[in-house]
């Protein structure tokens, strides 16, 4: 495969950060040294231009540097850098904390706390679900991603490397089985996919986790870094019965999936009737600025007094008042509907790519925020790591950023503002990309190690 980027500079950069920065920080891709960004469009230290499908991980719904954005960060500043919410008030906290209690799903009353992270948004939750129960035990899935705080890190259940050398991590954490419709057992409908791993679900209850010792579940209604995988609405119905009857919490990480991500504001809302007790949001809130929020029932966020939980940064004026233009831009731009139409129409054309190219396994998309999945053959569906490690390789090479979950899924999460005319392009270069794949014309850098999770 011949390189058509020019990234002397980006690997002279890299060659000198590496003598600092530590290899736990950062999970190895490309060479790219980002040096500006508008809208779906990145430009690296060496000039090249690319279409970005990845949004800084979900981090930039509303696009780069959006000038509504880049205003209110600006004009915050001038005024406010920072005074910790810990002590006093400002006002931009203020109007967020108000506006998300309203956005959140369901009728009960909300309220807020803020964070610099989702990891600690999902610390927030195990303490708030203790505290509220007066019961220990979480219940989280495998596959999950929950971030890399203790606590969020005992929850997640993607990479061996979150929990190698590091442990005992947090006691009172169980992980079961999520939900894949895509490996059901040959001729089983979704209702008996539904019911068996609710069985699984089930199980520990039964053996050797006592319901009425159960503080929370956790789960994401729609799995990220899992491979962008939604559960069956008769399985997560089933989930939130169990807890409703037991008197467990529901809880939903909306961390990576939230904000117009799936094509509603929040993928929760993909299941009908379903309000969750407690649920993180970060990322895309503050058009990825360091800040993040736990909105969670009245009830249960005044079940712990100060200072449990709060932090000198947390809820930082400017980022506050970016969080509050991003929320207006996707409501200005009815960006949740945007992603929606977007997504069908992205479906579509991976489907098309699908029956040309049988290293296509599965097609996962809700709103603009796709799972494609590549496997070595369509009947047996054994993963093929290689061939997306190369897919995302010759898209790089091409003029195109994006890359895999677990190994052989390609992650596809562009802006939610990103052009049609550019999406169309991407698409191109990615049908090129499995064509080269195919007939075995991708070369793989020969240093690189492992690549992605």
């Amino acid at each position: 495969m011949t390189q058509l980027r020019n990234l002397e500079k980006a690997t002279g950069l890299i060659a000198q950060e590496d003598q600092y920065y530590a290899r736990s920080a950062r999970i190895k891709y490309f060479d790219l040294v980002v040096d500006h960004a508008q809208a779906a469009t990145l430009v690296d230290v060496d000039g090249n231009r690319y279409i970005d499908l990845l949004a800084s991980a979900s981090a930039t719904n509303v696009g780069h540097s959006d000038e509504r954005v880049v205003k209110a960060i600006t004009q915050q500043a001038q005024k406010l850098i920072h005074y910790t919410p810990a002590y006093f008030h400002h006002t931009p906290g203020i109007e967020l904390a108000r506006k998300l209690a309203k956005l959140a799903p369901g009728p009960s009353t909300k309220m807020v706390t803020f964070g610099n992270s989702g990891s600690d948004a999902n610390d927030a939750i195990i303490k708030f679900a203790r505290a509220y129960t007066g019961r220990q035990n979480i219940v989280s899935y495998m596959g999950s991603y929950h971030g890399s705080t203790y606590g969020s890190e005992t929850l997640s259940g993607v990479s061996l490397n979150m929990v190698r050398k590091i442990g005992p991590l947090l006691p009172g954490v169980v992980h079961v089985p999520y939900p894949d419709l895509y490996r059901k057992y040959p001729g089983e409908s979704e209702h008996e996919v539904a019911v068996r791993y609710f069985e699984d679900f089930k199980r520990p209850f039964s053996s050797f986790l006592p319901a009425d010792e159960t503080a929370c579940v956790l789960l994401e209604a729609i799995q990220g870094d899992g491979g962008i995988v939604k559960a069956p609405e008769e399985y997560l119905q089933l989930v939130y019965e169990f807890c409703h009857e037991h008197g467990i919490l529901f809880a939903v990480d909306e961390v990576n999936q939230g904000l117009g991500r799936s094509g509603k504001w929040w993928s929760i809302q993909h299941f009908k009737g379903i309000e969750p007790d407690l649920m993180s949001v970060g990322k895309s809130l503050a058009s990825g600025l360091p800040l993040s929020a736990v909105v969670g029932k009245k009830a249960v966020m005044e079940s712990l007094d100060a200072p449990a939980h709060c932090f000198t940064t947390a809820g930082n004026p400017v980022c506050c008042a970016a969080a509050l233009a991003t929320l207006k831009i996707i409501e200005d731009d009815q960006l949740v509907e945007r992603s929606a139409s977007m997504g069908e129409y992205v479906k579509q054309r991976f489907l098309d790519m699908q029956k040309s190219h049988p290293v296509i396994g599965d097609v996962r998309i809700w709103g603009l925020n796709g799972g494609i999945e590549l496997v070595k053959d369509q009947k047996t569906k054994e993963p093929d790591n290689e061939a997306a490690t190369k897919v995302i390789y010759y898209a790089f090479a091409h003029g195109v950023v994006l890359i895999t979950l677990s190994g052989n899924i390609l992650r596809f999460q562009p802006p939610l503002v990103i052009p049609r005319e550019q999406l169309d392009k991407a698409l191109s270069v990615l049908d090129d990309a499995f064509t080269a794949v195919e007939q075995g014309t991708v070369a793989l850098p020969a240093d690189n190690g492992k690549i992605g999770w």
